[in-house]
């Protein structure tokens, strides 16, 4: 019976040289250079590398190296790219990021000081996080949005994405499980919207003949008085 222990990435380890190991976590730099450490110091029998986000290809040659300066290449079974960088909260709501949330807020997309390289950071960040929302459902979204705001970059941006992920046969998140050469196009509406809007009024607001009378008539106590035209 193999024991099954969570640890976290850069807390401190003692090696374990028969167990297989699981990561999970985002490819950043950081994270990269602990995995690279633990394979230097054989902490783990076996690696089984799981990502939240795809790994760009310059981290992955890096991670490479790491590993064929620690003389270890075998030991890494297998790298994932997850696709998971997102949280569902609730059975039909998720938000894109909990940790350092504030770097895609509201305020950091509209502070006047704001360079374009943040402004594509930011952009770039959320297009991914809504990809792999997509990836997971396994469907190729319709997309709407505004003209001339941040929402509008977003969508443009996702849109292109998901155009190249679909033309790269090999690679393709988007196909049908049974049918492996047809694309699944039960197709869902994914609405961007730019928070300058308010949006809350209309969607608190009850959609009842009620309301309809109550904002474009004289009603009073449930009653409405209609004069004719004379």
């Amino acid at each position: 019976v193999k024991r099954k222990t969570n640890r976290q990435l850069h807390s401190d380890r003692d090696p374990i040289p028969d167990v297989p190991a699981v990561y999970f976590c985002m490819p950043t730099e950081e994270n990269l250079g602990r995995i690279g450490q633990d394979l230097n110091n054989n902490v783990y029998d076996i690696y089984h590398l799981n990502f939240i986000s795809p790994i760009s290809r310059q981290r992955l040659e890096d991670l490479a190296a790491s590993a064929l300066q620690a003389n270890c290449v075998s030991h890494i079974h297998k790298v994932f790219d997850q696709y998971l960088n997102f949280i569902s909260l609730e059975d039909d709501m998720f938000i894109l990021r909990h940790q350092n949330s504030d770097s895609i807020s509201y305020y950091a997309i509209n502070r006047g000081e704001i360079k374009d390289t943040e402004m594509e950071q930011i952009m770039d960040s959320l297009v991914d996080s809504l990809f792999s929302v997509f990836a997971t459902l396994g469907t190729v979204p319709v997309i709407r949005s505004p003209r001339g705001n941040a929402a509008e970059m977003v969508a443009e941006k996702l849109d292109k994405k998901l155009r190249e992920n679909l033309r790269d046969t090999r690679n393709n998140l988007f196909t049908d499980s049974t049918q492996s050469t047809h694309f699944s196009f039960q197709r869902v509406m994914l609405i961007i919207l730019d928070r300058n809007m308010d949006m809350a009024t209309t969607l608190h607001h009850t959609w009842t003949y009620q309301a309809l009378a109550h904002d474009v008539l004289d009603l009073s106590l449930n009653r409405v008085v209609v004069e004719e035209a004379s």
